[in-house]
């Protein structure tokens, strides 16, 4: 039987669909959930094979709408979907189905419902917008404003304008030169009413996130902002809060795991600290978040409060490497685009460029003008896998420094990406990061969950105990706080991450030992066994494969061309082990990408890396892909 379609996307308002159609919409997705494949829940990083990033979301729903609309509900037919999203934090299935049942409900396009695992960055988002449009924004709400929400605390470190006021009907909300955000934790989302006097209804779902739904095509140029706030500053809603909370939206009352504290919530939490500090070397808070980039952002903005207020006038200085992670290095100059008191300043550390050396100029000239140095770095480098002389680098970072003026510079902050490496104890006492502030964080969708969730965490050295107090604050007041369900399965993961990192490194030495004998003309970007006898074991390398051609521009596409040759054979001769993918620390398998259209997907174009980068685990067919190997290059033709 076909579905007839019931909806005209063209036509944009809030009438609710008629019973008959909601009851055949609530049929059809009550049969999904029965027969969604298990990665909907599962998995955190998806095929980049299957996706095509410039139609995230879409791609993946116009093909589940013909599903609909045939009223095929098949695992396999599901199975055979699109990636909606690259990445799990950015979006999901079960996110997207929920965002398209919302929309259908209400006579929407899709793209006009957006969920969150936060309930007060939703609000942050549209803020944003209007502050760089420039625009008023007004917030009204009827119980409360979410707990943490500061408004005082908003406007002065975020540097957002608005008012806010409470009512005690919809009938009360006036017209408004600007924005009206509407803030409700009681409608229902099946019925929300909007009048023309809203333009952002969020809806907070208690523990499970928030929904914003965008009241109207005049909101349009707001959804590609507010998608990429959720993809830099915080999550999407979960898979399992989404799958809660959708099974309520078609009253489907069979059993689902909710994201509620649990009785072990407590017990799991103080399991995660202990080890966080234990694998830090230092006793100090620890502090988890929904995701790396979370954390991330609670430490800019906890950062920049104290500088604020510890150094009032006083210009802000974010070092970051280009060629970093795309997250890390966007987030950061979101950040400096908002507010006129931060710059980022480029801090080059692949190719030549030595980390402490370039550390050291750039510290000399944010003294000589007397302004706030934070330094955001990964150890070892992504995606070249460099480890920077470490002694060279305390040395740097501990000198005292004058203003142009004689008096005593402000000792910048070293914020450590370790995600490649989470074992190694910067901080500990006698630590090579001991002596200056410093502060650690990591993904916690690589290894220490086995990239079975997105949490993220960071810990600071004896030096930091004031900011990181900032930090928890910021953290909370972006209600960007790990889930109890992410802390459940850190819970279940973190004991063994040493020992897993250990033997991911041995099958990584291992291959790529192999493709040195295979293929001696590759350039391969990995630690040294020297390095590696220090504590330095990444299971990640890439591949710079060899090319020909008459002119740079035949040589550099001959070897794209290459890279993506090798990973559709890894991916195709081996597709139980070997996919393309984004992730790192995965539990088994082997995931392969090229960092320039996926990990850098917003760095600027001469400074992304067409290079194919490897990710290994502690269980895989490692013969097996010496052997797909070796046939690629017995294929190759370089002459």
């Amino acid at each position: 039987m076909r579905i007839r379609k019931f909806l005209d996307f063209s036509i944009l308002n809030l009438s609710c669909i008629k019973k008959l159609e909601r009851d055949i919409l609530q049929a059809y997705i009550k049969e999904v959930l029965k027969n969604m494949p298990s990665f909907w829940l599962s998995t955190t990083t998806h095929r980049l094979d299957i996706y095509k990033e410039s139609h995230a979301k879409t791609d993946f729903l116009n093909h589940f709408e013909n599903l609909f609309l045939s009223n095929n509900y098949e695992t396999s037919a599901l199975n055979n979907l699109p990636t909606a999203y690259d990445y799990i934090r950015l979006g999901h299935p079960i996110s997207c189905i929920l965002e398209w049942v919302i929309a259908k409900m209400h006579n929407l396009d899709s793209k006009f419902v957006i969920s969150f695992s936060s309930i007060t960055i939703p609000i942050l988002a549209v803020l944003r917008k209007n502050l760089l449009t420039p625009k008023h924004t007004r917030i009204i709400y009827k119980e409360n404003l979410p707990e943490y929400f500061d408004a005082d605390l908003i406007k002065k470190v975020y540097g957002y304008s608005f008012i806010h006021q409470q009512i005690d009907s919809l009938d009360q909300i006036s017209e408004f030169e600007g924005t009206t955000i509407y803030i409700s934790e009681v409608d229902e989302l099946s019925t929300i009413s909007l009048s023309a006097n809203i333009d952002f209804y969020i809806n907070i779902q208690s523990s499970l996130g928030s929904v914003l739904v965008a009241n109207g095509t005049q909101q349009v140029d707001y959804i590609s902002d507010i998608q990429h706030v959720r993809r830099r500053e915080t999550i999407a809603m979960t898979p399992i809060n989404s799958l809660t909370l959708l099974k309520t939206l078609v009253q489907d009352f069979s059993d689902t795991k909710e994201d509620q504290l649990p009785t072990s919530h407590e017990s799991n939490k103080q399991l995660v600290e202990n080890l966080i500090q234990k694998n830090a070397g230092t006793d100090t808070l620890a502090l988890i978040g929904s995701s790396g980039l979370s954390i991330q952002y609670a430490i800019m903005m906890g950062l920049l409060e104290h500088a604020i207020v510890e150094h009032p006038g006083k210009e802000i200085k974010i070092i970051i490497p280009p060629n970093c992670y795309g997250g890390t290095n966007d987030q950061a100059r979101r950040v400096a685009a908002c507010l006129d008191h931060v710059e980022v300043i480029d801090l080059p550390v692949d190719g030549g460029n030595d980390m402490a050396d370039g550390v050291a100029i750039v510290l000399d000239k944010v003294a000589d003008i007397n302004a706030i140095p934070y330094i955001i770095a990964e150890i070892p480098t992504n995606p070249r896998v460099e480890v920077p002389s470490l002694i060279k680098l305390k040395q740097a970072l501990q000198k005292e420094r004058k203003t142009s003026e004689g008096n005593a510079a402000v000792a910048p902050v070293f914020l450590l990406d370790q995600t490649f490496c989470p074992n190694v104890q910067f901080l500990k006492e006698e630590g090579i990061l001991s002596s200056v502030k410093a502060i650690s964080y990591a993904s916690g969708s690589k290894f220490p969950s086995g990239g079975k969730c997105t949490a993220g965490y960071c810990i600071g050295n004896k030096h930091t105990d004031s900011l990181m107090e900032l930090i928890q604050k910021h953290l909370r007041l972006c209600d960007n706080q790990a889930t109890s369900h992410q802390i459940e399965i850190l819970a279940a993961h973190l004991p063994s991450m040493n020992q897993r990192i250990k033997e991911a490194y041995t099958n990584t030495r291992e291959f790529v030992n192999y493709i040195k004998d295979t293929l001696p003309e590759a350039k391969i970007n990995f630690v040294s066994e020297a390095l590696a006898s220090e504590g330095f074991t990444p299971s990640v390398f890439s591949l710079d494969l060899p090319t020909i051609g008459n002119t740079e521009e035949e040589r550099e596409n001959f070897k794209r061309e290459l890279n993506h040759k090798l990973i559709n054979s890894m991916i195709t001769k081996i597709p139980d082990e070997s996919k393309y993918c984004v992730s790192y620390g995965q539990l088994s398998g082997c995931y392969w990408t090229i960092p320039a259209t996926s990990t850098q997907g917003t760095t600027k174009e001469g400074d992304k890396d067409y290079i194919a980068r490897v990710a290994l685990s502690p269980q895989m067919n490692l013969e097996k892909h010496k052997n797909v190997f070796a046939e690629f290059v017995a294929d190759l033709t370089l002459a």
